[in-house]
């Protein structure tokens, strides 16, 4: 190829690279057969009943808000973008019965807080959510880059998880990554938990919640 003619190849990789959705380090989570009851709990979970425009008033939601606020600045620098998904993380882990801090260190490593970041075996979004979802307990046409449809689907997979493992956090972060067994995955996330934890944590994890009656 002459010299000319590879320079201009090699540039058009670099901007194709550039364009394209960034990586992120989701690990393969597996489809597994689930009962028609299951399946059933988890699609009313997800059907999509958004946060009441209230509910950063509550104490609790408030308070967390403003404190993450201040540490998510240097990731997410637009504030606008940055209370929308703190306020969205806060109303869907506590609808999942999940610890914020949890949730938001599940994005900090799965996806460094990148709206659409799509990993190596297509998971997407946040929370890289596998796309098989949409079909096991959703609709086709949910778009997982939704920022709200992205959480909900997150939240409601891991509590799926948590539950099925009896509130064995370790466990249940290495079926959600598609890694279970392995403690790379839980050590990380458990680590980017104590980034975010401040002085008390609002939920506890672990609780079992019935995700129908969810509100």
């Amino acid at each position: 190829m002459p010299r000319r003619l590879h320079a201009l190849f090699a540039t058009a990789l670099i901007a194709a690279a550039a364009l394209a959705p960034p990586a992120a380090r989701a690990g393969a989570q597996a489809e597994e057969a689930l009962a028609h009851s299951v399946v059933t709990v988890l699609s009313r979970a997800i059907s999509d009943r958004p946060a009441p425009t209230d509910w950063e008033q509550h104490a609790d939601a408030h308070q967390w808000v403003e404190t993450m606020m201040k540490r998510l600045a240097p990731r997410l620098p637009d504030e606008g973008e940055r209370r929308e998904l703190l306020r969205s993380v806060h109303y869907e882990s506590v609808r999942a019965g999940l610890d914020p801090q949890l949730v938001l260190a599940v994005i900090h490593h799965e996806s460094g807080f990148k709206k659409y970041a799509v990993s190596v075996a297509d998971a997407r979004g946040y929370m890289q959510v596998m796309p098989f979802w949409t079909r096991v307990i959703g609709a086709p046409q949910h778009n997982l880059f939704h920022l709200r449809t992205n959480l909900r689907y997150g939240c409601v997979i891991l509590r799926h998880y948590l539950d099925r493992e009896s509130g064995d956090l370790f466990r249940a972060l290495g079926r959600y990554n598609g890694s279970l067994g392995r403690a790379e995955y839980p050590s990380a996330v458990f680590a980017a938990m104590q980034r975010y934890t401040p002085p008390a944590a609002p939920v506890a994890i672990g609780a079992s919640v019935a995700l129908p009656v969810l509100r």
